[in-house]
């Protein structure tokens, strides 16, 4: 049987204090209705809608056409939110999801539990639920003796008994399709919010005479949802154990997993070692063999096996297999090592392309240039390849020496062999194997130390 899902995304989120709707704010590197959306499609679900209202656009195209999109206009409920997707569902034929975008910590695992046992029950709607120590805030279940979900009552709406009740509703359920719309049509505001809420629905079903299901045991963790910034934080904490602990359990090692923050997406190889301050965003992916940090961030990278980053930062390049990066090196966007290059201490470079086995080892600036194989870069070597107007390549070629304090006025070649003096200023072409020094005249003043110290008396 076909299966879709509704995630419910129309909220302001007026606790967060922000103009960026709720359902936006990341969460490991992604917004956190990206996650709902995700484990929704792992669940099975083939037909996926997101219902927006405020800053809908702005979800809407942090979706990027992967999910058709309705609005709501006005928020009137959880129900009212639902029926506005009767349009987009109102032919289909199994059965519907219905999630919240502020929980991004929902796993595949309690969907695909919870849409098992709504089939093989042939219940007509089935809600998750949990047991919590402390249950405030959340609508209680309500069981009749034989441990049948009897109603679904909000906090607001409860009588002091019903309050007693540990066990919540999550907000998430498994409609049937068929007459889901229809029925949604018949609910009253009837509560203190003056709103439509799903929960009204299982009573609505009941008085019908139709078969209703309650699935607990889902984990507290799983269905905490996100209304502030405090929120926020113990969700993206609680998220990135589960990254730590699946790379873990792949084969990475963690010298201290609670220091160290990965994004969901990232790819780490086996037997490669994270030391803590590391941060690893985006879609990086990380060889095998590897040692990365303490206190490094790699950005949206390719780094092969092998390779070592020590205190640096790496943003959207490629570091080829056993190079050595650190410490204290910063890596633009645009750059390509290949293998077994050095960059050491206080280097910066940007757009560079860095053939096998070169050494960049310290304080130098290298940017628009191509370096080729087994070149020495000398320590205080800038390419100076801003005119003010425009950006100039430099090219060093295959086992060239760039002598310590040399600046490359680009646009300028270096060719293969050739060696720069120390403290030159190289504004034309160096041919192969050649020698180009660009010093002004050395001039000693004899005495001069001395008939200083006599004027200072």
């Amino acid at each position: 049987m076909p299966l879709a899902a509704v995630i419910l995304a129309a909220g302001k989120g007026t606790r967060m204090k922000s103009d960026l709707p709720k359902v936006l704010h990341g969460v490991c590197g992604i917004p956190m209705v990206s996650h709902v959306l995700n484990a929704a499609r792992e669940a099975g679900s083939e037909n996926i809608i997101v219902v927006v209202g405020f800053g809908g656009d702005q979800v809407a195209g942090a979706m990027d056409g992967r999910v058709e999109i309705v609005f709501q206009h006005d928020q009137l409920g959880t129900a009212h939110a639902l029926h506005q997707a009767a349009t987009s569902l109102g032919g289909f034929d199994g059965d519907i999801l219905v999630l919240c975008g502020d929980t991004p910590l929902v796993s595949a695992q309690s969907l695909k539990k919870m849409t098992a046992v709504h089939r093989e029950s042939g219940a007509c709607a089935t809600v998750l639920t949990a047991q919590l120590d402390n249950p405030s805030g959340y609508g209680r279940i309500i069981r009749d003796g034989d441990g049948r979900l009897l109603k679904i009552v909000e906090q607001k709406d409860a009588c002091p008994e019903e309050l007693q009740a540990k066990e919540i509703n999550t907000g998430i359920y498994c409609f049937r399709a068929e007459g889901l719309f229809q029925s949604l049509a018949l609910l009253k505001p009837d509560n203190a919010q003056g709103e439509y809420y799903l929960p009204d629905l299982i009573g609505l079903y009941k008085g019908q005479g139709k078969r209703v299901a309650a699935v607990s045991g889902a984990d507290p963790v799983e269905i905490m949802g996100v209304n502030d910034r405090s929120q926020l934080a113990l969700a993206r904490e609680a998220m990135g154990q589960r990254i730590n602990a699946e790379l873990m359990l792949a084969g990475v090692t963690m010298v201290d997993p609670s220091s160290v923050y990965i994004d969901t997406g990232v790819k780490i190889g086996r037997d490669t070692v994270i030391y803590p301050g590391t941060v690893i965003q985006g879609g990086t992916v990380i060889g095998e063999g590897c040692a990365i940090g303490p206190f490094s961030q790699v950005i949206s990278a390719r780094i092969g096996d092998n390779v070592t980053v020590r205190q640096s930062v790496i943003e959207d390049s490629d570091i080829g297999n056993d190079s050595a990066i650190g410490p204290y090196s910063y890596i633009r966007p645009g750059c390509v090592l290949d293998g077994q290059v050095k960059v050491g201490d206080f280097v910066e470079l940007k757009k560079v392309k860095i053939g096998r086995g070169t050494k960049v080892p310290h304080l130098s600036y290298v940017g628009d240039a191509e370096i080729g194989e087994k070149v020495n870069v000398g320590a205080g070597t800038i390419t100076c390849n801003y005119d003010g107007e425009k950006k100039w390549a430099t090219v060093v070629e295959d086992n060239a020496f760039i002598g310590s304090n040399t600046n490359l006025v680009a646009p300028v070649r270096v060719g293969r062999g050739a060696i720069t003096g120390a403290g030159s200023t190289i504004t034309k072409d160096v041919p192969d194997d050649a020698l180009g020094v660009a010093r002004g005249v050395q001039k000693n003043i004899p005495n001069w130390s001395r008939k200083k110290m006599s004027r200072e008396k």
